[in-house]
């Protein structure tokens, strides 16, 4: 299967899903499938960083995985403190930015300070930008650009008709990145499930049953294929 560096998505956003199913099917705990998920995101963040990709933005926790069982999510929080304490210097060492989007005020302060030692780390770094979604959620996100824009008209630093696209994109946690290519969800479910609902309008959408931990360079290498054989008219002809 040949792919060609020229024509792969800047940017790539992946719906992680399927962790819990996979644990279950071995008669795991779901926090099994959790973990053999984070070995999961080690390789696909090395494989993008191969395939020159510019940015890669994983769904890791949305607003509304709080409704999870307190037992899966304290876990689940656990396993995202560890990944960070064991990863950030080898993504500091290959050029990684590494940044969190989401609200991240609900997250304990321990887990808040490593996050902030993990992108003042990686700040200057010039590679793959990585964006983990922590307590994310596409309309939460919108909400959140809308007050601020609000905020701006009242406080008189624009005027009303100057609300447009490019201030929207200003305000949202994706500041700054292109527009996701391309959106890949495994696990065999066909929806977004409130993932980046204002930068997908274009988005090429992907799906696989394949489960997150079983998730490799032989199924991230068909979906960049089917990527690259698509024709992207963005509403023209």
């Amino acid at each position: 299967m040949s792919i060609e560096i020229k024509h792969l998505p800047k940017h790539i956003g992946i719906i992680m899903d399927g962790n819990g199913r996979w644990a279950s099917r071995q008669n795991k705990p779901r926090l099994f499938g959790h973990r053999a998920g984070v070995e999961t995101i080690r390789d696909i963040v090395k494989l993008a960083s191969k395939y020159q990709i510019e940015v890669l933005t994983l769904y890791a926790f949305s607003t509304e995985n709080w409704k999870r069982p307190k037992a899966e999510v304290s876990g689940l929080m656990k396993i995202f403190g560890e990944y960070l304490r064991k990863e950030i210097k080898e993504l500091y060492s290959n050029n990684v930015k590494f940044r969190i989007i989401g609200d991240r005020d609900p997250l304990s302060a321990r887990l808040k300070d490593e996050i902030c030692k993990a992108e003042k780390l990686t700040e200057n770094n010039t590679g793959l930008v990585l964006n983990i979604a922590v307590n994310y959620g596409g309309r939460s996100e919108v909400i959140y650009a809308v007050k601020t824009i609000a905020q701006m008209v009242v406080d008189k630093k624009i005027q009303i008709d100057q609300i447009d696209e490019k201030i929207m994109d200003k305000t949202l946690f994706t500041e700054g990145l292109p527009d996701p290519d391309l959106i890949i969800r495994t696990s065999g479910e066909l929806r977004l499930s409130n993932f980046l609902i204002w930068q997908c309008a274009y988005s090429e959408l992907w799906f696989t049953p394949v489960l997150w931990p079983d998730f490799n360079e032989e199924v991230f290498m068909e979906a960049l294929n089917d990527f690259q054989n698509r024709k992207r008219r963005y509403g023209g002809i």
